[in-house]
């Protein structure tokens, strides 16, 4: 008997029947389906498997094929949909240029800029606060801090390598921790008093440079303790054996025999 082929199939047969290629699985697409479909049920469900399951049957995701695109559940959909911001910010930045201007400017732009990105996923990341605090959740929370700094540094174009690279990096997360928790509950119109904060503490970063330099340059004008030691040991300083330059009471006595 012939074997049937594709096209000697019956019009009404199922689409296996006619041998048409299946979709190629998209494992990133989805990813971004599912982060998007669940971060609306965590402000009422919280970072918790209600949320997951819930956001894999609103976008139509069977759950085996959910976990397999996020095997490590919801602390990896946060840490995914962290990340995916950032990457937003790094973006947008690159469109607005970024690299030119004071960097002082530059550095607010970006700060507010990633916040401004996640201002409808505020009651989310409230309790991924909390989600965080979780023992076995403790290490993602500073690791996804520094990516954030560390992004912001590269999107506005440091490129430096020396011991700086990491003080920057050190400011910068002091800056947007504070400035994120202040945001976090800001009611102002516009969270136009978190953009004050954040410039604030800006300033505040930017004078650190000058307060190094001053403290330096008082110790410049300083004596050195050394030299002061040194003049003030006189005798002190003869070469051992000569005990006559000690004063009486620290010449050593020599031990009687009994």
């Amino acid at each position: 008997m012939t074997p049937v082929s594709a096209t000697d199939a019956p019009r009404d047969a199922p689409r296996d029947a006619r041998n048409e290629p299946a979709k190629a699985y998209d494992w990133q697409g989805d990813r971004d389906k599912l982060v998007d479909a669940i971060m609306p049920h965590v402000p009422f469900d919280g970072w918790t498997d209600t949320a997951f399951r819930a956001g894999a049957a609103d976008c139509g995701i069977d759950l085996p094929r959910a976990l397999n695109a996020f095997p490590g559940g919801m602390a990896e959909l946060l840490a995914y949909n962290h990340q995916r911001n950032d990457a937003l910010m790094i973006s947008a930045l690159a469109k607005e240029d970024a690299g030119g201007g004071k960097i002082r400017d530059r550095i607010t732009r970006a700060v507010r800029l990633r916040l401004e990105l996640v201002a409808g996923q505020r009651e989310a990341i409230r309790s991924g606060l909390s989600f965080l605090l979780l023992p076995e959740n403790a290490p993602l929370g500073p690791k996804l801090l520094y990516g954030t700094v560390d992004a912001i540094w590269l999107a506005i174009g440091d490129k430096s390598t020396d011991f700086s690279f990491y003080t920057k990096r050190a400011l910068l997360a002091a800056v947007y921790s504070a400035t994120f928790l202040y945001w976090l509950n800001d009611k102002s119109d516009g969270q136009a008093a978190s953009w004050a904060f954040l410039d604030r503490r800006i300033g505040e970063v930017m004078k650190i440079p000058q307060i190094k330099g001053q403290i330096r340059s008082v110790f410049d004008r300083l004596p050195n303790p050394l030299g002061l030691f040194a003049r003030a040991a006189g005798p002190l300083t003869a070469a051992p054996g000569a005990t006559g330059a000690l004063p009486a009471g620290m010449r050593p006595r020599r031990r009687r025999r009994t």
